[in-house]
């Protein structure tokens, strides 16, 4: 596989409705072999909001259609990609530069410039754009161009994962700088320098891409791809079993399902992502740290993995994974009913009606909503629900839309997931730093705690790995005495393709999958079986 070429994964994720008949794919058993391996119509759950990197698509290098300086490889090492190497260290780590790699076009013919590349930071880092991912930049002091091929970078402080920020995609000023960066044409038009181009998308339903031909690398065999979207888990088997899709991104109760069949293949892939409730500090119920901890002991973890996912993740006793290097040993918390009744003793919380508890006249009950045809996430709220009701806790389970889940994000439960991989920093700041909450998906639980926003601000703003390990270390501690969520499972992706290919592999994911990663993040680089 050439380096040069590697990219982090396919495009990112949010929701999406079921999707009538695309195309018929490759794997239909027509046509000849050559031609049927030069189009693929892969089945995933979602659909980006927008395609411009401005407003946080591609953020970790999860594009078709764009580049960034750097990209990752299988095993998630940094590789150059518009740059022609990793960047120049300078200043004690405040100065990063970058020399781009001669030749490159956007997919329109026009020249890739040092100032397209400063023109997609600065945009970035503008409070007038959307981003909900900015803080991911905030180290950024300014970045200018020096000559037409050297980008610098000027740091505010050192930041060790700063190199790994330098995955974000890069586009053209001479479309996007024209336009509004919120609402312009670029967010469903875009124009980049990666391997495809978009050449349709009908929402909710397809997003098709095409072979770039002003692409720098090596033409891909694969000349056009489809992202068939289907929100529900059972239509997006029943398509693949059929042959109406080539691929396709399913749970593990789905997938295991396919495992006998002839001429298929599962994919399993290890990942950050986790399932997680949120426990909004302003609820009447939830706010109560009491209650927050009772569920945290309550909750029966290892069930949830044998149950739901047949064994396919881990439990999950904070954001990070039980066999992360980040991961502070001593944290676990085994499923204890006896200590989650203890502590609602403690606090006030006494036996009620019904066998739900309640304080000062007010029910231990609270909603928690679920994405609607997630079944993953589904059964995860039951179990939770049917675990907390063993300590005298009543969560009411209620599935809906995003549409309408997002208002309420800041009052009432979500079954939730997160996980990045990369950098502690990239996941645990977003999810808990208190300036954060309420910003989008950043912070859905509106967590608050001083000594957690000073360590996450620790772990940032130094490049000592001990002095790094230390502030994640009191993180992941804080996390157990004054949870604002509560941390289920980390799940293993699985995915389910026809066997016609070679070069399909899998990375350590995050938990945008499906579209932003899974065996095509690659897809380029995939050759047809001899």
């Amino acid at each position: 596989m050439a380096t040069r070429r590697i990219r982090s994964a396919a495009v990112a994720a949010a929701v999406a409705v079921g999707v009538t008949a695309c195309s018929a794919p490759g794997g239909g058993g027509t046509g000849d072999d050559a031609e049927a391996a030069e189009s693929v119509v892969i089945g995933v759950g979602s659909e980006p909001d927008t395609l411009s990197p401005l407003l946080g698509y591609g953020k970790d290098g999860n594009s078709k259609i764009f580049d960034g300086l750097l990209a990752r490889d299988t095993d998630l090492k940094l590789e150059p990609a518009l740059a022609t190497a990793l960047p120049k260290i300078t200043d004690g780590g405040l100065t990063y530069t970058y020399t781009l790699r001669e030749g490159v076009k956007f997919s329109d013919g026009e020249p890739l410039t040092a100032q397209d590349v400063v023109y997609t930071y600065r945009t970035v880092l503008d409070e007038k754009t959307n981003n909900t991912a900015r803080s991911e930049l905030d180290a950024v002091k300014d970045v200018r161009a020096t000559g037409d091929d050297t980008v610098v970078f000027t740091l505010k402080y050192p930041y060790a994962a700063f190199a790994a920020r330098t995955v974000l995609p890069v586009v053209p000023e001479h479309v996007a700088g024209g336009q509004d960066p919120n609402t312009g044409d670029f967010n469903t038009k875009p124009v980049g320098t990666g391997p495809y181009v978009l050449t349709d998308w009908s929402k909710g339903e397809k997003l098709a891409f095409k072979a770039n031909p002003h692409y720098w690398g090596d033409k891909p065999t694969v000349k056009s791809f489809t992202m068939a979207v289907i929100a529900d888990d059972n239509v997006r088997a029943t398509r693949l079993r059929s042959g109406d899709l080539d691929g396709a991104v399913l749970p593990p109760n789905l997938a295991a399902t396919f495992e006998n069949d002839e001429g298929r293949r599962t994919y399993e892939a290890r990942s950050y992502d986790f399932r997680a409730v949120t426990l909004p500090t302003s609820g009447k119920v939830t706010g109560d740290r009491a209650i927050r901890r009772a569920l945290d002991a309550a909750v029966d973890r290892r069930a949830m993995v044998d149950k739901i996912l047949d064994g396919a993740g881990r439990p999950a006793y904070g954001p990070l994974p039980v066999d992360d290097p980040w991961y502070e040993r001593g944290i676990e918390r085994p499923h204890d009913l006896a200590k989650a009744e203890r502590v609602l003793d403690e606090g006030g919380w006494k036996a009620g009606s019904g066998g739900i508890r309640a304080k000062d006249g007010q029910r231990a009950s609270f909603t928690l909503y679920y994405p609607s045809g997630d079944k993953v996430r589904q059964d995860h709220a039951l179990a939770y629900a049917s675990d907390a009701k063993k300590a005298g806790i009543e969560v009411k389970v209620e599935g809906a839309t995003w549409e309408v889940i997002e208002p309420r994000m800041g009052r009432d439960a979500v079954l939730a997931g997160f996980g990045s991989v990369g950098d502690p920093d990239f996941g645990l700041y977003t999810l808990l730093h208190s300036s954060l909450a309420g910003d989008g998906f950043n912070n859905m639980a509106h967590y608050d705690d001083p000594a957690v926003d000073q360590a996450l601000d620790a772990g940032r703003r130094t490049q000592d790995p001990k002095t790094r390990a230390a502030a994640y270390d009191e993180v992941q501690k804080a996390l157990v005495e004054n949870p604002g969520y509560t941390f289920l499972t980390h799940i293993d992706h699985l995915y389910v393709l026809a066997d016609r290919w070679d070069g399909l592999t899998t990375q350590l994911e995050p938990h945008e999958h499906g579209f932003a990663s899974g065996p095509w993040w690659n897809i380029e680089d995939w050759q047809p079986k001899k």
